[in-house]
């Protein structure tokens, strides 16, 4: 297979992971998973990224303590504003994966209750048995963010390429002061996301719907003369 090919199969069978097998990942592959992290592109190889990788009973102690902190009703505090509004195509394509995703658990729309499980889930990682907490460096801005998203899909077409799934959430940086003083990071470091991951439950129906893509002519815009 050529590297077109085998990039293309990759991305073709890559999806975020929502529901994990317990069994661990051996500590010789999450690190083979690291190490191709590390090949990740960034403005003048600043390389911003520190990530938190948790295994074995340190992952359920945390899985808990994140579950206890989102329950205790703290308001959300993320280091980097999330969306204000999703409007027009955006707003589409955010509701249309939403619905794909209820309907594969078999969430009625407007049952608020399971709604709510549901959101739950995401700081119960899924019962994925590793976490990875991606930080970047304040200083350096949005451009240590952008890079440290580079480092994510790295991360996450790695994983695939390892067969284990992943799952990349914003909705753990969302309380990323809970994050800094659980984990001991300095205040210097800003939460990008944590990606759950670990090897996918393939027979589950939330891990059997696909989102769809764009064409080519609703995104890119040709300049020729």
């Amino acid at each position: 297979m050529d590297h077109y090919a085998a990039l293309s199969a990759i991305l073709d069978d890559r999806s975020s992971c929502r529901q994990f097998l317990p069994d661990q990942v051996p500590r010789d592959m999450i690190e083979q998973l690291l190490q191709l992290g590390q090949r990740t592109p960034s403005w003048c190889n600043t390389q911003p990224w520190q990530v938190v990788v948790t295994e074995g009973p340190a992952t359920d102690r945390f899985r808990k303590a994140l579950v206890e902190h989102v329950q205790s009703g703290v308001a959300p505090s993320p280091d980097f504003a999330f969306p204000g509004q999703y409007t027009g195509a955006f707003r589409q394509r955010r509701k249309d994966c939403g619905l794909q995703l209820y309907d594969s658990v078999g969430i009625a729309k407007g049952d608020h209750d399971a709604t709510m499980r549901q959101a739950l889930r995401n700081f119960e990682l899924f019962d994925a048995p590793h976490v990875a907490i991606v930080t970047t460096e304040a200083d350096l801005g949005v451009y240590g963010a952008v890079d440290c998203g580079l480092y994510i899909n790295t991360f996450l077409l790695g994983a695939q390429s390892l067969g284990l799934a992943a799952a990349p959430q914003a909705a753990l940086a969302s309380y990323s002061p809970f994050l800094r003083e659980y984990f001991e990071l300095p205040d210097n470091r800003q939460v990008v996301v944590g990606i759950a991951f670990g090897y996918a439950d393939r027979d589950h129906p939330i891990n059997q719907f696909r989102t769809a893509r764009e064409t080519l002519d609703n995104v890119v815009t040709w300049h020729t003369d």
